[in-house]
Formats: structure tokens, sequence, C-alpha cells
């Protein structure tokens, strides 16, 4: 299939910085458009731009996707209480739909016939793009060099880099492949492909060490409308400004690092280690105020829902019936989830010392030990008699002994 003109989700980074030369090399002629998405990776986007054209695009289109990441992906899967494998805040996968659909967008308004991008053959990324591609552009070719070159390391690919004269951030003395948004920040390969080996102290971008962190902790308090985060320690402030403070704030003690092997869509295991120190504070202090608000039932089916939330998103299915489903679940709870969380940052831990909310479930003339108490103990004597009728139904049936039978 021939192809005219390619829209390629570009970053400017190690793989989709030598892609354009690529692309040119083997879809003779094609014109090449670079997308990139600002999303908080905060990279001078001028400098990317350039370099975009400098390297063959004819052009680059850049966008603020901040605030859209925020709010309608990031706040999202932070309402649906959506974690990956108990641990992983879903930075990279939150960020991907978005710029493919945005990428798709532009595709389509550009009269482009392609699109492709810089994920491995290896790596979730590649779904994620794809699948959001076939949801809004299904009928537009995807190239995908990494399926498709002789290139198989980032040593190969800076040596590509340097024939094509394009410069590149990484040296043979870094070979981390980074990616990083307002969310969080992602570490991968170098020594971490060894899993005995601890992540080197350099590494980190976002977070201080934990042992070097203030030795005097701090408190911040966090406001919520709905399950959205509204508030920092009284005041009032967009999605962004809220994330931009926590990540400042809890990275400063050491808040939000993660190290950890996780099960690959594709089948493999990977190492990552990560830093969200914004999403770390926020998805403690969300579930705080869901136990004050939620009751029992609710509480305990949004758990099971969150995890297959969380692995919807894992998977790139951001735009499928089921997540979009579930998401009109998750609104509905959070109607009710409004309140005010404190939480202590030291050393590298971040927890709630304090929650309150006006529909809260919590009453402390239930709960106290003390005097004045509404609750009536005698109560519980008939409830625990229904609650355990069918044990005591099952052992009177197990005290008869079956009849002999004479032969």
């Amino acid at each position: 299939m021939s192809v005219k003109k390619v829209v390629l989700a570009y970053s400017g980074g190690l793989d989709t910085s030598i892609i354009i030369p690529w692309i040119k090399e083997h879809y003779a002629g094609a014109e090449i458009i670079a997308y990139c998405g600002d999303v908080g990776q905060g990279d001078d986007l001028e400098v990317v731009r350039r370099k975009a054209i400098a390297t063959g695009a004819s052009k680059c289109i850049v966008e603020d996707l901040r605030e859209s990441f925020i709010r309608d992906y990031a706040f999202k899967a932070l309402s649906a209480g959506a974690v990956y494998e108990d641990n992983y805040l879903l930075g990279t996968a939150l960020a991907r739909p978005l710029l493919a659909y945005r990428q798709a967008m532009v595709a389509l308004e550009e009269g482009a016939d392609a699109l492709a991008h810089g994920a491995t053959g290896k790596g979730n990324d590649q779904v994620r793009f794809e699948v959001t591609y076939a949801a809004f552009a299904p009928h537009l070719k995807v190239i995908a060099p990494w399926r498709e070159w002789d290139i198989r390391s980032r040593e190969q690919a800076l040596a590509y880099a340097e024939k094509y004269g394009v410069p590149v951030d990484q040296s043979p003395r870094d070979l981390f492949s980074r990616d990083g948004n307002l969310w969080h920040l992602s570490h991968e390969g170098g020594n971490l492909e060894d899993t005995w080996n601890a992540p080197l102290s350099e590494m980190f971008k976002l977070s201080v060490d934990p042992e070097k962190a203030p030795d005097t902790a701090q408190v911040v308090t966090i406001a919520f409308e709905k399950g959205t985060p509204v508030a920092l320690d009284g005041k009032r402030l967009g999605p962004v400004a809220i994330v931009e403070r926590l990540n400042s704030v809890a990275g400063a003690h050491g808040v939000g690092r993660l190290d950890l092997v996780e099960n690959r869509l594709v089948g493999i295991k990977s190492r990552g280690v990560y830093e969200t120190p914004a999403g770390t504070v926020l998805h403690l202090a969300h579930r705080e105020i869901e136990r004050l608000v939620l009751d029992r039932n609710t509480l305990h089916f949004k758990q099971t829902i969150s995890v297959r939330y969380a692995q919807l998103i894992y998977d790139g299915l951001w735009f499928s019936t089921l997540r979009e489903a579930l998401a009109a679940f998750v609104e509905f709870t959070e109607q009710e989830v409004t309140g005010e969380v404190r939480v202590r940052l030291f050393k590298g831990r971040a927890e709630a010392i304090g929650r309150r909310s006006p529909r809260s479930l919590y009453r402390q003339d239930l709960a106290t030990f003390g005097e004045g108490m509404a609750y009536d103990h005698g109560d519980a004597e008939g409830f625990i008699r229904l609650f355990g009728l069918p044990e005591r139904v099952r052992a009177l049936t197990r005290e008869r002994q079956p009849e002999t039978v004479e032969k």
C-alpha cells in the first residue's frame, strides 16, 4: 500500500526522532506531519517542533492537552480508584488514549492516509495507540517501525540517529527509557532490566531520596467535590495547578516512588520504576473520603469495579463500551464523595490523619465507647441469630446420624 501523508505521534525522544528519516527512507515520497500533545512532559515544545522540522517533517502540530489530560483522564481514573495490580497509578496508560485520539483527529483533518507511532513490539503502548486509532480512524494504515525495522536495541537506535544526524538526549551511559507527564514519570531499561539491581539514585527526577527528605513532616489538606479534587490547603485550584503543586510538595518529601514488576498485556513481565507524587497522595485521600461516605455494599462493590476499570485502562480500552459503562456507575457513586482529608507527608510516606465530610455516614454517637450511645447493644442478639441462621441449620443437619441399613 502506497502512503502519501503520515501523521506521526512525536515526542522528540530517541524512538520518534529516528522514525522520521526511517519513514522517508522506506515510504518514498511520503509527507510526514509530526503531532505532539503536551500532557505536561516538561519538554521545551518549541525545541521539539523545530527538531521535527529539521529532521524531515513538513510541519509539527503541538497542542496543549494538560487540562484535558488531568480533568478527563487522570481524575476520572482517580474517581474510579483505578490502580493496576495494586500499585501502578497508570500514568502512561492514561495519557495514551488522549494522545492517540487527538493524533487521529489531526490525521482526518489533514487528509492523511496513515498514522505512525514509536511504540515497541514488546510493550503495551502499541495496543493503546492502535486500539484508539481503530475506534476513530479505522480506515487509516498504521505504521509501527519497531515491528518492521531491524533496529533491536537502544544502542542501535543511537547509531541510526548518529548516521542521520538526529540529535537525541540519550547516550550509551544513559539508556533509560522514560515517559513523563503531569501525573508521573516512568523509568525502564538500563540497569533496571536485572530485577536484582536497585534503582540508581541519580535516576529519579520528581522525588528526593526519602532518607534525605526533610526531618519535619508536612500536612496538606485536600478537598473533594463529587470525587474530584478541587482545593489544596484551603485554596481552590484547577486540576493542573493541584497536581503541579502536589508533585512539588510530596516529591520534596520523597513520596510517590514505586519499583514494580508488572504483567504486560502482550504476555511478558516488565520492570518499571515510577514517580507519582501527586497521584499517590490524591489516591490515598480519595479512598479515605469514600470510606467515610459510601455504605458498605457500595464501597465493596466499587472496589471490584476499580480492579476491572484499571485493567481496561492498562489494556488500552479507554474508549470501550465497558469502560464507559463502568464510568457511569462511578459517576453515580461519586455524587456522595465530597469532603476534606488531611495527609501527613514524611520520609517517603503519605498517611491520612484526618477526614471530614458533610455526607459522612460516620456517627460518633454510634461509634463511641463512652456514655450517651445511640446504639442499643441488645439489638445485636436478634441480628446475630438471623445472620447465622444458615450455619445453625447446617449444624443441626450434621447432628443426625445416618440410619444403619441391615443386609
